[in-house]
């Protein structure tokens, strides 16, 4: 992989395929973007000729064999709506790969928890890992609307039907799922309770093991960074914000960073999306 700029690229859509809750995984094409892309980093679409403002959306996989990556995205306005009708075959304007990802450290047992659309970077954590026998990463994977994948159920002796993301347990990967519906074999609870209970089962030898990564909701982040904050855990969060250029010009997506004890504003777009949950969130 060579060191990667952002570049403007139309990728043609390979599959589009729609899941419950107005969730969409897109496939498309662009041989630079797949072999350029670090796990966190980000793609900025233009959903349609009709609207100017483009949508930044999360990379969920990449296929560098076929040079193709995948997003996921939901439904929730006139931009996603609009993508929703796009068509194999047809092209997207898209600027990428954009933003500073995560920083996958030495600590054998990562902890890779993603809620909502916030998934899509931890699953591309796990798959840059995957083949690498140092690391034992659990991932846990929370959502309020049916889960965008057929759920894998498996029955484990006096436990009783659980269940697992297909993908991840094709390699080799621990997950688990968590939803405060009632959804059959789903953790009912928050991801941090699931968390918790992980955490709390772990020696003070595998508790240094630990290195935390996440992405989600900005509530759903404020407890996993009071997580770590509560275990001494090193915790990387991936902030999701509104973005209007996406390249640093506009400064519209700016978030106040403590730097040293110092607070800085830092655009999320090009000097995140990924930061240190301690300079984000403050608990002493």
């Amino acid at each position: 992989m060579i060191e990667s700029s952002i570049i403007v690229v139309d990728c043609e859509i390979i599959s589009h395929d729609k899941f419950a809750g107005d969730q969409y995984v897109l496939t498309l094409k662009s041989e630079y973007i797949a072999n350029n892309f670090k796990p966190g980093q980000f793609i900025h679409v233009k959903v349609s000729e009709a609207l100017e403002m483009r949508r930044p959306m999360s990379i969920m996989l990449v296929d560098t064999y076929n040079n193709t990556f995948d997003v996921l995205y939901k439904i929730v306005g006139q931009g996603t709506n609009k993508l929703s009708k796009c068509k194999i075959g047809e092209s997207l304007s898209v600027i990428g790969p954009i933003g500073n990802g995560f920083n996958i450290t030495k600590h054998e047992l990562p902890l890779l928890i993603g809620g909502g659309v916030g998934m899509p970077p931890i699953i591309s954590i796990a798959q840059s890992i995957k083949n690498n026998p140092k690391y034992k990463p659990l991932v846990i994977l929370g959502s309020e609307v049916p889960f965008p994948f057929n759920p894998q159920k498996i029955t484990i002796n006096n436990v009783g039907d659980t269940y697992k993301m297909p993908l991840l347990s094709n390699w080799n990967i621990e997950s688990k799922l968590t939803s405060l519906q009632e959804f059959k074999g789903v953790f009912k609870g928050f991801v941090t309770d699931l968390a918790r209970i992980y955490l709390d089962s772990l020696s003070v030898t595998d508790l240094k093991k630990i290195n935390i990564y996440s992405c989600g909701p900005h509530a759903m982040l404020e407890q996993v960074a009071k997580l770590a904050n509560d275990y001494k855990i090193p915790c990387q969060i991936s902030l999701e914000e509104n973005m209007a250029c996406a390249v640093g010009g506009c400064a519209g997506c700016v978030v106040k960073i403590n730097d040293s004890n110092k607070i800085k504003m830092k655009r999320v777009c090009v000097d995140g999306p990924v930061f240190d949950a301690n300079t984000v969130f403050c608990f002493d």
